[in-house]
């Protein structure tokens, strides 16, 4: 099933790779991401040998979580957007190169995608019949954190509807004590897909996601490469912002002497 999934989200990339090309415009691999990796749990929970309830609960919160971000993503920064500068800058960073090198990029992730899957492959697996104490704390922290990020998604979109904060950074509510709330709470979901996945045979290996998210988030994908694109477009206020800010986890801001 692990293959079988990792194969149809690279026709699907490959499919989105096309569009992209055509259209100038990369910010699509992101929806094919989420959309991947929530088909992924979705696939598992309908073919997965487990019992239904715990197919139901793997499909529910994975196919929950990658159609509300996909949803997200594809309205925020595709449909009617410019091509977002993170891809942008690659683009002309790569040059000549770029449809090719773009090739590869999104291939990759759904590499990452069927990697990131296996919570949602060994909770479809689980042949108990009813779920225990650590799965339901795993799935009232999954409503949680989803709450958290639609609100820090809110409070930036109404941030930026206002013409008067053109080049500004956000403060507001919970970008006040973290540069990335959203990221902060995608985290956090991570740990209700391991809770759920734990009681499973093998279910341990799923312990190793949060950890391997928050190196995506703070190493690789997430935190560098959009606050290259902020200093980019927002230059000292960004970086006064990042001075006085906790990078992830919220906590109180530090006040900014320079």
């Amino acid at each position: 099933m692990l293959f079988s999934a990792w194969l149809a989200a690279a026709l699907l990339m490959q499919a989105l790779w096309f569009l992209a090309r055509r259209h100038q415009d990369a910010g699509i691999v992101d929806v094919g991401w989420a959309l991947s990796l929530g088909g992924m749990a979705v696939f598992y929970a309908l073919a997965g040998e487990g019992s239904p309830i715990q197919r139901l609960a793997a499909g529910s919160v994975g196919g929950l979580w990658g159609l509300r971000l996909g949803v997200h993503l594809l309205l925020d920064r595709v449909v009617g957007k410019p091509e977002d500068g993170r891809y942008r800058f690659l683009r002309e960073h790569w040059g000549d190169r770029a449809d090719f090198q773009f090739l590869w990029f999104f291939q990759l992730q759904a590499l990452v995608a069927a990697v990131l899957s296996v919570p949602f492959l060994l909770a479809a697996g689980n042949p108990a019949n009813e779920l225990v104490v650590v799965q339901w704390v795993g799935l009232g922290l999954f409503v949680l954190a989803k709450f958290g990020e639609i609100v820090a998604d809110r409070q930036l979109a109404s941030f930026r509807a206002r013409p008067e904060n053109r080049g500004q950074t956000c403060r507001l509510g919970l970008w006040r004590y973290s540069r990335h709330p959203n990221y902060f709470f995608e985290w956090l979901v991570w740990f209700a897909f391991a809770a759920v996945a734990w009681p499973a045979p093998g279910g341990g290996w799923a312990l190793i996601m949060p950890g391997l998210m928050y190196v995506l988030i703070t190493r690789v994908s997430g935190i560098p490469y959009t606050e290259a694109q902020a200093i980019r477009s927002r230059g000292d206020d960004y970086r006064r912002y990042q001075r006085s800010t906790s990078p992830l986890i919220p906590w109180f801001p530090k006040e900014d002497l320079t």
